[in-house]
């Protein structure tokens, strides 16, 4: 007698919960997704022109070690899909002298085998004229880290998963019932399978009560610039910057394959509603711009092409959640801004057999 294919219900079509259906399918499993915005959602936190992929992780040394796996499942990923929506760069971390982030970072490197470069003031202008060393304490870069093209993936592998057979339901979700692996629509659907996945980012604490004391909603706003003429042929070839000045750091995102330059705070507002709207007001941008501007050369020159918000779901230490709600049901949150890199990773675990013990090794502790 044939074995029934075990089916699978995901609340989410981001970058989690589409990871999630690729692995579920990838094993044999059934797969429905439900959806409350067309694909790939604007609104979702994973949808934007980039995500970074590095090794850099300061202390956290079990995040640092799960990118090489992060590569490997991004490599699956990219078989799967055909391409390979990934643009190396390189990273440049910049902060400050002594303890702190840098330092962690260096020393986690070291020990795990990962090559760096130090580079001082002088060496950082030289090397990158389109930054400022004035007032630098600390920096390094490295060859290995890029930018993962965040919308244009989510939108492969929709589009991948709606071609081998996954199911898309786009309707808004009011309830999830872990427990029977159900979840009650607007509509007064209710749809069951045997195993229940929520992914729903920034909104999954409406979903499950008990996670709105782990994981908040923060809004985070971007601003895409327009370098000058004499600087675009440098930012052209630039890697990732993480600057982590203690005055406020920030990252910038180099304009590659077709995207603008991008520039945003690494610091998390843990402010907003995530139904808000993603238009960002002048104050908020200029806010970013704030940051930037002692370590950009010539920031006068830059042109504002605009600004938006997003919302992360952040959990207070930046423990990834991927943990069972009981028997039937998972949760995949607390991801802010640097889960993204770890989604194809995070689907196959939630494939495998272990699925319901994974959750210290998804919060960076394997």
């Amino acid at each position: 007698m044939l074995r029934a294919m075990p089916n699978a219900l995901v609340l989410g079509a981001g970058i989690m919960g589409l990871s999630a259906a690729w692995g579920l399918a990838r094993a044999g499993w059934s797969v429905t997704i439900v959806e409350q915005d067309d694909r790939p959602n604007p609104r979702g936190a994973s949808v934007d022109d980039h995500r970074l992929i590095r090794h850099a992780y300061g202390a956290e040394r079990g995040y640092m070690r799960m990118v090489d796996e992060a590569y490997a499942a991004w490599d699956m990923l990219w078989a799967d899909l055909g391409e390979t929506l990934h643009v190396p760069t390189g990273v440049l971390a910049l902060g400050e002298a002594g303890p702190g982030w840098l330092a962690e970072s260096r020393a986690a490197l070291a020990a795990g085998g990962h090559a760096f470069t130090d580079l001082g003031p002088a060496a950082l202008e030289a090397r990158f004229p389109i930054l400022a060393g004035a007032g630098l304490g600390d920096a390094f870069h490295m060859a290995p880290g890029g930018v993962l093209l965040a919308r244009r993936i989510v939108a492969a592998l929709s589009a991948h998963l709606e071609r081998r057979g996954v199911a898309f339901r786009r309707a808004r979700a009011v309830a999830a019932d872990p427990a029977r692996a159900t979840l009650a629509l607007e509509d007064g659907t209710t749809l069951g399978a045997d195993l229940l996945v929520v992914a729903a980012g920034p909104w999954a604490p409406r979903f499950l009560p008990g996670l709105a004391a782990r994981v908040t909603a923060s809004r985070q706003v971007v601003v895409y610039l327009e370098p000058p003429p004499e600087h675009r042929a440098a930012w052209a070839a630039a890697p990732m910057l993480i600057d982590l000045s203690e005055q406020g750091g920030f990252y910038a995102v180099p304009p590659v394959a077709g995207t603008p330059l991008k520039i945003g705070d690494h610091r998390f507002s843990l402010q907003g509603d995530a139904d808000d709207p993603r238009e960002a007001g002048a104050a908020e941008a200029e806010a970013i711009l704030a940051l930037a501007r002692p370590r950009l050369r010539g920031m006068a020159g830059y042109r504002v092409l605009g600004a938006r918000a997003c919302y992360y779901d952040v959990e207070p230490r930046e423990r990834f959640l991927l943990e069972p709600l009981g028997e039937r049901a998972l949760v995949m949150s607390g991801f802010s801004g640097h889960g993204f890199k770890f989604g194809p990773l995070l689907g196959l675990a939630v494939a495998g057999e272990d699925r319901m013990a994974r959750a210290a090794w998804a919060a960076g502790h394997g």
